[in-house]
């Protein structure tokens, strides 16, 4: 009981919320910066309609600005988490796709990728955002669960 009082705690929560914020903030405005940067990395994962990609590069980006800022300045919390949980999972699972095609892409996580890379080196940094994709869904879990105490 004490092992999950702490981890439901104000304090890790404000911690845990503010960590999202930022990262999703950051990720958000890389994108911004880079419309047609960021429709490349769409395109490269194969997973959409051409007519789709374009639209998502533009929309994807100030989804995650304005619900990281949401959460940034503690309004509608759980509905932040809630979609930032969402993301997450889609976007561990496009890298999880492509990774298990064997087919190298870059992550576009944080906006489109300047310097060139060989295929194993993609391979292993989508490994690496998937982990780190992981754990971020591990953060709003967090977060949803705190929220939800909290919640009538």
């Amino acid at each position: 009981m004490n092992r999950q009082r702490g981890l439901l705690s104000p304090w890790l929560t404000i911690r845990v919320q503010l960590a999202l914020a930022a990262l999703f903030l950051a990720a958000g405005i890389a994108k911004i910066v880079d419309p047609p940067g960021f429709a490349h990395e769409i395109h490269n994962y194969a997973l959409l309609p051409d007519a789709a990609v374009n639209g998502l590069a533009l929309f994807l980006p100030w989804l995650e600005v304005l619900t990281g800022l949401a959460l940034f300045l503690g309004f509608w919390r759980r509905a932040a988490a809630g979609i930032f949980a969402v993301l997450l999972i889609v976007f561990i699972g496009a890298l999880s796709i492509n990774l298990a095609r064997g087919r190298p892409v870059d992550c576009g996580c944080f906006g489109a990728s300047k310097v060139p890379k060989t295929e194993a080196q993609r391979l292993s940094d989508m490994k690496v955002a998937i982990a780190r994709d992981v754990g971020m869904l591990a953060m709003a879990a967090q977060l949803l669960l705190a929220t939800r105490r909290q919640s009538p």
